[in-house]
Formats: structure tokens, sequence, C-alpha cells
């Protein structure tokens, strides 16, 4: 008689429908929010996107300011997550990093074709007529970001790269400024040039 021999360690388990369902909606709401704003964005559109009826909606957020919450916070991790990948790559100079981000962000802009842009830029936009925990949530995203630039620019500086007469906080500052316009503008013109430049001139200004 042959023996069957058995695999030991659990059975693997089943996808949770939960989490799929979960997950659908914030991608959902990732898509929408990006493209249309927050207050452009019904949420009978977003569920009927993907599928999911209000009920069901309503198991995971009790809002839909809730839901927009929680679709910045996954946004602030993506972006995070990309600035993390570029500014703090050991095989670049610090400068080159931020060149790299924002090579990596112009493909994105172009591969969705111009219509969706910055959702942190979007919010802020029409944060006058957003629940005052945005502003919140849009402030510390802004300086989680603003941090990590002025990281990789400080660096820059002890390299010799920028001036010391330069404090790196402010410039990165003055970066998410011009970023988040430039977007903009180049969403408006389908056109990458004005991030470009804006690219160009800030890395002119900030070396010797």
């Amino acid at each position: 008689m042959t023996e069957v021999t058995r695999r030991r360690g659990r059975p693997k388990s089943k996808p949770d429908a939960n989490e799929d369902t979960q997950e659908a909606l914030l991608q959902a709401g990732l898509a929408w929010l990006t493209e249309h704003g927050f207050t452009g964005s019904s949420l009978e559109s977003i569920l009927r996107s993907v599928n999911v009826p209000k009920g069901s909606f309503y198991h995971y957020y009790r809002s839909k300011e809730a839901f927009g919450l929680a679709v910045l916070e996954r946004y602030r991790k993506f972006f995070e997550y990309k600035l993390d990948k570029h500014l703090l790559n050991e095989q670049l100079a610090p400068l080159d990093r931020m060149q790299a981000f924002m090579d990596d962000a112009i493909r994105g802009l172009e591969k969705h074709q111009f219509e969706r842009g910055c959702l942190i830029g979007n919010l802020e936009q029409e944060v006058h007529a957003l629940p005052i925990s945005f502003r919140d949530a849009i402030e510390a995203t802004y300086a989680s970001w603003q941090q990590r630039v002025s990281a990789c620019l400080r660096l820059a500086q002890l390299q010799g790269h920028i001036p010391l007469k330069h404090c790196p906080d402010d410039l990165a500052h003055v970066f998410w400024l011009g970023w988040e316009g430039a977007v903009t503008r180049s969403r408006l013109h389908h056109s990458v040039a004005p991030l470009r430049a804006f690219g160009q001139f800030f890395l002119q200004s900030v070396g010797h």
C-alpha cells in the first residue's frame, strides 16, 4: 500500500474577502480623488466603479469624511515610499536623488495622461470646503514629505554641493510650494514642461 505523505504546516488560507473589498475601495478612492478631488467625487460613483453596495461601505467607514482620510493616509504612505526609494538611494549623489524622484513623478503624471494629479495638492485647493480634519492631515503630510527632502538637501550641503548659507528646511519648504504649483500647471497644459522647468530651476538655484 502506498503511504500518502501529508504536508506539514497550516493549510493555505483563502483570501479575506473583507480585506479585498476594503482594498478595492481604497484603490477606487485614490483614482477618483486624485482626478476629481474630494468634493468632486461622489460616494455613489466610487462605489459603483467597484460594485460595492453602500451597506458594505459603511461596514468599513462611518462616513465619506472617514473614507477620505483613509485614502489620504494610503496616499501619504505610498508617496513616502516613493520619496524614500529615491532620496535614500546611496548609489546617487543627493541632488541626483532629487532629480530621480522628480523624473519618476513626471513619468507617473504622463502615465495617467495628466488626468491624475497629487492628491494632497488637489485637497489643498479645496480645503475651504473640507472638514477641519483634512487640514490637519494635509499639514502632517507636507511636514513628513518636507522632512525627507530637507534631510536629502542637508546631506548635499554636508558634501559641499549646497552653500552653507542656505537652510535645508527652508529649501525643502520652497520645493514643495513650487512642485505642487508645477503639477497643477502641467495638468492644465497637458505637458511636463512646467515640472521640468521648475526642477531645473530649483536644482540650479540651490547649488553653487
